[in-house]
């Protein structure tokens, strides 16, 4: 199967490091279904696709973006329902339309640091033709938290920045107990050479600590359990000390 199940109404379709895609959820409603994030490229969220079809279940509605970074809205313009994101996201998305995706362009962002080697390895690799690209902005926007009854189960979406991106939201689905956090929780690539800041990092084990789940979704791991999670983040944390 290309969706994987986690819950009885959640799949995912695991993250590929071989393209740094990310993991893509999905949540089945009652009344209408939500998807996580939309992926690096048109032919990314086709392979979601082909799973929903595969295992019968209803194209979803919307997409929340979970952050604005490449390989989490470059999907967008191919997603045929209405897209949900910040206003930090689409601020960004905004600002991406202006740029040209030419190799000299894209040279000129990583000498002046407003992109980072690492993406740029990844997005040629995604896109050969580096025109394909096509950036658009959400449909709805919504500043600090947006809750979803998709019926029989809520969406629960919380703009919670964090060092990776300050636009980084967290969806909790409180009737399955699981997080879906992009790459809320991972390093800051941007601005510390895809190193943890040591006091966010504990402010993080600190929250992920008090909240009650069963499931923590990344955008680039395997899903882990509560246990899994603060036990991976405190070695990250040793490692500064």
């Amino acid at each position: 199967m290309i969706l994987q199940q986690l819950t009885d109404r959640i799949y995912y379709l695991p993250c590929d490091q071989e393209y740094d895609r990310p993991t893509l959820g999905y949540i089945q409603g009652d009344n209408f279904s939500v998807m996580i994030d939309c992926g690096t490229s048109k032919q990314h969220l086709d392979l979601f696709y082909q799973g929903l079809l595969q295992r019968s279940l209803p194209s979803p509605k919307f997409a929340i973006i979970t952050h604005w970074h490449w390989d989490h809205t470059f999907g967008m313009h191919a997603f045929p329902g209405l897209t949900i994101a910040n206003q930090k996201t689409n601020k960004q998305l905004q600002y991406m339309q202006s740029w040209s995706w030419s190799d000299h362009s894209m040279k000129e962002r990583l000498q002046s640091d407003e992109e980072i080697e690492f993406c740029d390895h990844y997005i040629r690799l995604e896109y050969p033709n580096t025109n394909d690209i096509t950036i658009t902005t959400a449909d709805i926007i919504f500043d600090k938290f947006l809750s979803l009854d998709l019926g029989g189960i809520h969406c629960e979406i919380t703009h919670i920045g964090w060092q990776h991106a300050d636009d980084s939201n967290l969806i909790f689905i409180p009737e399955e107990k699981t997080f879906f956090v992009g790459d809320a929780d991972s390093e800051d690539f941007y601005h510390n050479q895809g190193k943890y800041h040591k006091k966010p990092l504990e402010d993080t084990i600190a929250y992920w600590t008090k909240q009650e789940f069963n499931w923590h979704l990344h955008g680039h791991t395997m899903p882990k359990t509560k246990k899994e999670l603060l036990e991976f983040l405190q070695q990250e944390l040793d490692t500064l000390q």
